[in-house]
């Protein structure tokens, strides 16, 4: 009868109760809302983004967040508005049973920065549970024998609300034989009981029909209704009595089944039957299983089934004795039980990743993750302590009872840890102490602070020249220690002018492989050396790179003949013509052939050979191996034709060799038939020959002088060589001189050539190269009688073709 009314009264105190309260305490950053339970969704909780100084505007860019550990999704919060409201049915006996307080523990969390608050919803009871009898009838037997004012106790009602919804009054129906009797605060023992205002006869009434109702003092108050039998009984006048009302125990949680609770021991002054008592349970509160049994003759209590402390603290269980008179007789006591806590519950971890992966330039004390722990238990046994894996570049900070924050304590390099495996330990205080584990993967993500690397700062390449275009001359490899596109290398030249050209003319560098390729042909005799450098880049932003010095030395082949230099404008072409006394004796020199190569080294040290004679006849000339020159075998006769034509062939040394033909006109003259120079002419031969006198002394004294510093330098270099100290390998320029050793005794100088050295052992050098060549024994013989010809015959005179060849 009372549901149309409970549910109008529900909605007025639903909307009169829907006042909350959001207080800030002083340095606990918490906020509190007060929210009634069975409120509809959608029902306005607070502004909770206003209460924590949040802007509306930075909730979404900021990720708001609300997390409620074991609450489901209970509380939500617009972003549009920044209000919290309730997002779906809210049960407070559901959640927290018959707590005195309940509350919805929640953490807004916040990014950039990262912010936690922490939010109590504290949920209010309202009067929606009514008084529940654990029976729906109650039987009592009384004797007619019971005086007024004797007592009956009954079993109360129970309500699942908490406070004044949960305090309880009864109401019986109008009779004239019993009364009711309140339990009241002040004394705990007093129980809900009958009380006997008029004797009872059972022959007038054998049997009432009681109902007794539990009201409780919610707005609109709830009802709960039970019958009571009541069975009058013949008279057996003495009750069972036990030594107190109320006994009170203490036991371990996790008690081991049958263990002895207590033993219960109710005396009746009767006699006989009427004296025998046996014992049974009326009721266990809270109700549930039967956690414990009652033997019926002994009265011993043990325990049935497995005491949690977390699960109920303390047992009410009612007992009741009654002898076998007839009618039987009862009494009645309470045990309480109280369940001490054990610490049989490890702590719990819950890690909460916040900012993973972490950037290896993140600053420290930032906040990496969220840690909180929870442990069932109670007093030192519920007290949790934190600590983290040792040596690690993290720290584990207390935000809030319970709550931990996971944070950078130093920096990071991916390149030396990439991933670290860290593991949180929650341990209580209890004895022995229980603990639990969690472990985090925090992985370090690259960030590009390495530049690519190089094995060497320098290369040296050696390439022969007249390459095939387009071919693979070196490959440049630059290795990067950081990961993913920061460490994807591409390779470029650094451009620069060769000369009037470009050095991408030249050479081009693959992006990806880091191949070199010559673009065209290469030519020693136009570039030597080709130095340029290679950079490499790496993918980063912004990306980062470093270069590399490439020396490329064109290497000589034997790819130019010998060029022949013929008097005439230009060096012109055609045969050298020389007119030649007939009186000129043996050894001679009467002309010289002049050529040069554009080739470098043995490609261009040149030999001289005199082609034989047309016919077989034997020549009265020669030709030096090495200097050119053309020289009398013999004295001139009148049998010698006045014309002799020769042909000499210049040869290279390289492989294959090269050769050059120069064709020699001489033209004898009887010394009679040479015309006859004027006393002028005469004078002027004279002087001229004392100034070729003294230009011969001079280049002697030249080449000797060159001759000794050259020797004195070898030794000095070979010195310093012994001397110095090993070093690291080092390229450095020099400017070598090609000396060819003269088979005459003479220097003759090939083309300068610039080229570095690289060693190994010692710092750049310039090397000095000598050829000897080995000749047959009767060439050397040859060559002797020239040289020794060549000095001796007219020493007082210096002809053309003598100052040709020394020059």
């Amino acid at each position: 009868m009372f549901a149309s009314e409970r549910r109008g009264l529900d909605t007025g105190r639903l909307l009169l109760s829907l006042l909350l309260l959001a207080v800030w305490e002083a340095g606990s950053g918490q906020v509190y809302y007060s929210i009634p339970e069975e409120a509809k969704h959608g029902t306005f909780v607070g502004r909770i983004a206003q209460d924590l100084g949040l802007e509306l505007a930075e909730l979404v860019p900021r990720l708001f967040r609300v997390a409620s550990k074991g609450r489901g999704d209970l509380l939500e919060v617009n972003l549009q508005n920044g209000i919290l409201f309730v997002n779906s049915r809210i049960d407070r006996e559901e959640l927290c049973g018959r707590s005195a307080e309940c509350c919805i523990h929640l953490e807004v969390i916040v990014d950039r920065p990262l912010q936690v608050f922490h939010v109590e919803g504290e949920v209010k009871d309202i009067n929606d549970n009514p008084p529940v009898f654990s029976l729906r009838e109650q039987k009592l037997l009384i004797s007619e024998s019971k005086q007024p004012d004797s007592h009956f106790p009954l079993e109360g009602a129970s309500d699942a609300d908490i406070g004044e919804n949960a305090q309880l009054t009864y109401r019986l129906s109008q009779n004239e034989h019993f009364s009711l009797e309140l339990p009241t605060n002040s004394k705990k023992t007093k129980r809900l009981s009958l009380t006997l205002k008029k004797s009872l006869d059972r022959e007038k009434t054998p049997e009432l029909n009681l109902l007794l109702t539990a009201a409780d003092g919610g707005k609109p108050e709830l009802t709960g209704t039970v019958h009571l039998y009541v069975r009058v009984l013949d008279i057996n006048d003495n009750d069972p009595e036990f030594e107190q009302s109320e006994y009170k125990v203490r036991l371990m949680e996790n008690a081991a089944k049958e263990t002895l609770v207590i033993k219960l021991n109710a005396t009746d002054q009767d006699e006989g039957v009427n004296g025998e008592v046996t014992y049974s349970l009326m009721s266990i509160k809270p109700s549930g299983k039967r956690l414990f049994t009652l033997h019926e003759n002994s009265g011993e209590v043990r325990v049935n089934g497995t005491l949690d402390y977390e699960e109920n603290k303390v047992y009410e269980i009612d007992v009741q004795a009654t002898d076998k008179g007839n009618p039987p007789m009862a009494g009645h006591c309470t045990v309480w039980v109280e369940i001490l806590d054990a610490n049989d519950n490890a702590p719990e971890v819950t890690v909460t990743s916040l900012s993973l992966p972490v950037r290896e330039d993140t600053q420290p004390s930032t906040v990496i993750a969220l840690i909180s722990v929870s442990d069932r238990d109670s007093g030192a046994n519920g007290q949790v302590i934190c600590s983290l894996t040792p040596n690690v570049p993290f720290k584990i900070m207390s935000t809030f009872k319970n709550y931990y924050s996971l944070v950078l304590d130093s920096a990071l390099d991916r390149e030396s840890m990439s991933v670290y495996k860290l593991v949180v330990t929650a341990r209580d205080g209890g004895s022995p102490s229980l603990s639990a584990t969690a472990s985090v993967s925090v992985e370090v993500a690259d960030v590009n602070d390495n530049a690519p690397a190089f094995a060497q700062p320098e290369y040296t390449v050696l390439v022969k020249e007249n390459n095939p275009p387009g071919c693979h001359i070196f490959t440049v490899s630059a290795w990067d220690a950081d990961a993913r596109e920061n460490a994807l290398v591409s390779y470029s030249l650094v451009e620069r002018r060769v000369g009037e050209r470009a050095l991408s003319s030249y050479v081009s560098v693959h992006a990806e492989s880091g191949k070199v390729y010559a673009l065209q042909p290469l030519d020693h005799e136009e570039l030597e050396l080709l130095q340029f450098q290679v950079s490499a880049r790496d993918a980063g932003v912004p990306p980062l790179g470093s270069n590399v010095t490439l020396q490329v030395f064109v290497l000589d082949e034997n790819d130019n003949a010998p060029a022949l230099l013929l008097p005439g404008p230009g060096g012109g072409a055609g045969a050298l013509s020389q007119l030649v006394a007939r009186s000129v004796g043996a050894g001679h020199v009467v002309a010289k052939v002049r050529a040069v190569d554009a080739d470098s080294g043995y490609n261009a040290w040149l030999s001289y050979e005199l082609q034989p004679a047309v016919g077989g006849a034997r020549s009265p000339f020669r030709v030096g191996l090495y200097t050119g020159e053309i020289s009398t075998t013999r004295d001139l006769d009148e049998a010698d034709a006045p014309r002799q034509r020769l042909l000499v062939l210049v040869k290279d040394h390289g492989e294959p060799a090269l050769t050059a033909t120069a064709t020699v006109l001489l033209s004898l003259e009887d010394s009679g038939q040479a015309p006859k120079a004027s006393s002028r002419a005469s004078t002027g031969a004279a002087g001229a020959e004392a100034a070729l006198v003294d230009v011969n002394v001079y280049l002697i004294i030249a080449i000797c002088a060159v001759s000794s510093l050259l020797v004195l330098t070898l030794l000095l270099y070979t010195a310093l060589r012994c001397s110095a100290p090993p070093s690291e390998g080092a390229c450095g320029p020099g400017k070598p001189t090609l000396v060819c050793s003269s088979a005459v005794g003479s220097w003759s100088y090939s083309q300068q050539r610039r080229q570095r050295v690289c060693s190994g052992e010692g710092p750049p050098k310039t090397d000095l190269m000598a050829f000897s060549p080995s000749l047959p024994p009767d060439l050397d013989t040859e060559v002797g009688e020239e040289r020794q010809e060549a000095g001796s015959n007219h020493p007082g005179q210096l002809t053309s073709a003598n100052l040709n060849s020394l020059i």
